[in-house]
């Protein structure tokens, strides 16, 4: 029983809209994920609460311990790489963003083609499933904001207001030149914006720093009035203080994160199993009241009231693999 479940499984790989799978017991996929006994995944959640919790709902649901490998994104793919290129195949799942999926599709054969997932059906535009990867979530980026050194009438409420005189020297910063959240926010500027932008808020003359959560704190303490980008959920840490995540009119730029299945996975139906867990409503509604938009259909407008403004926030990216090493080093020219 369990080898024809797994000659099945092979077969679906090939397609996420193959017919034989559409008529797939989905009891016996779980049933084979029990037995299975463990599921590993390598995320860069970095201690999120919101993946803590669509962990343990999955264990209490099916009875399948997880192990959580938790990296930088740039770790994460190296660590993938190294274990693989041993013949060391110790994951089963990779959630990483879709620009780091694509170079790993690039650079050697680290995933395998994606099983038939029944909730990816699910998917809302402008997020779909490939023959690799699937979304799982999005961090969207904002301003952040200290509400007692910033008036109500300054607020910017564009991102070109980030440019007016009266900020220079004012805004802390995710530092743009390196691969990160202030690169992502830096080249899907450079497109959405006018000509000039990025010159221009490069003559503010930014601080920057690469310690996201710590930095929104420092605009908390009244260090800075203004931080960006402030990617909504990490906006959790701060409840109770003097800060504001503000929506720009134009958007938000994001980073899509994407769920892989890592090759010669040791626990291919439970890793099957955790992608269709992922896409639930139950799981999705998790992310959507962390303020992050659900990639999944019906569940932004179940949100919790407060979550509602970046549940349903206007998305604007995200940034493309193929112009990373023009963006960092146009970065690196603007802030030398």
């Amino acid at each position: 029983m369990m080898n024809m479940l797994r000659v099945a499984i092979v077969a679906c790989f090939a397609s996420l809209a193959v017919p034989a799978c559409a008529q797939d017991d989905w009891q016996g996929v779980v049933d084979a994920a029990k037995k299975e006994g463990k599921l590993v995944i390598y995320d860069m959640a970095l201690g999120a609460p919101y993946f803590t919790a669509v962990l343990k709902s999955f264990e209490a649901k099916f009875g399948i311990p997880v192990e959580s490998l938790d990296l930088r994104a740039s770790e994460l793919a190296e660590r993938i790489r190294t274990e693989q290129s041993a013949g060391r195949y110790l994951g089963d799942l990779e959630i990483i963003t879709t620009t780091m999926i694509e170079e790993q599709r690039q650079n050697g054969d680290f995933i395998e083609k994606l099983p038939q997932i029944p909730n990816a059906a699910n998917l809302r535009p402008p997020f779909r499933a490939d023959e690799y990867s699937v979304p799982a979530y999005v961090q969207p980026m904002g301003i952040l904001i200290n509400t007692r050194l910033v008036k109500d009438q300054d607020i910017p409420t564009s991102w070109d207001d980030l440019t007016d005189p009266k900020w220079k020297g004012k805004i802390l910063s995710d530092d743009m030149r390196p691969l990160g959240s202030g690169n992502t926010m830096f080249a899907i500027l450079q497109h959405r914006m006018d000509a000039g932008f990025n010159e221009k808020l490069a003559d503010q003359k930014p601080v920057f720093s690469r310690d996201m959560r710590n930095d929104a704190r420092r605009v908390a303490r009244g260090e800075y009035p203004i931080y960006v980008p402030q990617i909504f959920a990490f906006t959790s840490d701060l409840k109770g203080l003097p800060v504001k995540v503000v929506i720009p009119k134009e958007g938000a730029p994001y980073a899509e994160m994407d769920l892989a299945v890592l090759k010669n996975t040791p626990h291919p139906n439970a890793a099957r199993l955790f992608i269709q867990h992922f896409l639930s409503l139950e799981s999705q509604l998790i992310y959507a009241n962390a303020w992050m938009p659900p990639v999944v259909a019906g569940v932004a407008e179940r949100a919790n009231p407060d979550a509602q403004p970046f549940a349903n926030a206007k998305l604007i990216g995200p940034a493309k693999l193929s112009e990373r090493p023009s963006m960092m080093a146009l970065a690196k020219k603007l802030y030398p």
